[in-house]
């Protein structure tokens, strides 16, 4: 558990509220006269507030650059001062036998790259708060690399989606029929979308894992969709193979990469030099699709 240390407020405050210096006074030759009716001043313009990250659990604070950073400060038994920046903002851990002055002096000297990666988190949470989906007739999510409209309509049963042959540019061609009517609530239209998307995810899936197991000579046993937080794919050497169905919002290019990925694991179980080999025997530019899946924003579900 990490303890506030005592007495720090006054000199946190001091870091924030600094006096301006003092300018020495000349003595003038003549006092003027003030005018009877001085003119109105105009109100100077304030500077803008500094833009504020703040850790929800902050127990310290400083200005770096142009911005006034909340922090959470952990004491731990190690030898140097470690910075991380999460969703939640910039976590410091110090050993216990640093001073606050130094653990300040250590923030100066990485305040570019903290600030940049605060930049970035905000960023990436202004762009999952768009993502997120008012589950609603008119809703739009993305499905394979495009942009389906869902049209609550009771005549259809289940999902049924149509295609917009004229599509116009810029106009999203495909519409998704949810069989719901227009009072439904969101947790219903929410889990109507979810199993369909999943029945397309394993259809998809299972095309494109007989396509590159002919490709690359390898035999797939099982496939199951997954739902994991933090991994794509991944194959076992009995020739399982596991495919996060949220990959069904990304277009065929991606889709296809994490599939011959994992595949070629039935080859070399491994991230060597082979293994990328066979990989690229099938999909020539790996990174062009991969730099897609390093920090996509996709449809909240929730």
């Amino acid at each position: 558990m990490s303890r506030r240390p005592a007495a720090e407020s006054p000199q946190q405050l001091s870091l924030f509220e600094a006096e301006a210096p003092a300018v020495p006074a000349s003595r003038p030759s003549a006092v003027p006269a003030a005018p009877a009716n001085p003119p109105a001043c105009a109100t100077p313009p304030r500077a803008p507030a500094p833009m504020t990250h703040r850790h929800p659990r902050a127990d310290r604070e400083i200005r770096l650059g142009e911005c006034q950073v909340a922090y959470l400060l952990r004491r731990a038994r190690r030898k140097s001062i470690g910075f991380s920046v999460g969703p939640d903002g910039l976590a410091v851990s110090a050993p216990r036998w640093v001073g606050q002055g130094e653990i300040e002096s250590a923030l100066r000297e990485k305040s570019a790259w903290i600030l940049r990666k605060l930049a970035e988190q905000r960023e990436r949470r202004s762009r999952l708060e768009a993502a997120r989906v008012e589950w609603r007739d008119g809703a739009q999510l993305p499905f394979l690399g495009e942009t389906v409209i869902l049209v609550l309509d009771p005549r259809v049963a289940g999902a049924v989606l149509n295609t917009d042959a004229q599509g116009l540019p810029g106009v999203p061609r495909l519409t998704l029929h949810i069989g719901l009517p227009a009072t439904a609530q969101a947790a219903q239209i929410c889990d109507v979308v979810q199993s369909w998307l999943q029945r397309q995810a394993r259809r998809v899936f299972e095309e494109r894992c007989a396509h590159f197991a002919q490709r690359l000579g390898v035999r797939v046993a099982r496939l199951r969709l997954s739902s994991a937080q933090t991994r794509w794919g991944s194959a076992s050497a009995d020739g399982s193979i596991h495919l996060n169905w949220r990959l069904v919002h990304f277009g065929m290019p991606v889709i296809d990469y994490v599939v011959a990925h994992e595949l070629a694991h039935l080859r070399e179980m491994n991230h060597s030099a082979a293994f990328w080999e066979v990989v690229r025997s099938v999909i020539p530019d790996v990174e062009v699709r991969k730099a897609a899946l390093r920090d996509p924003v996709l449809p909240v579900f929730s």
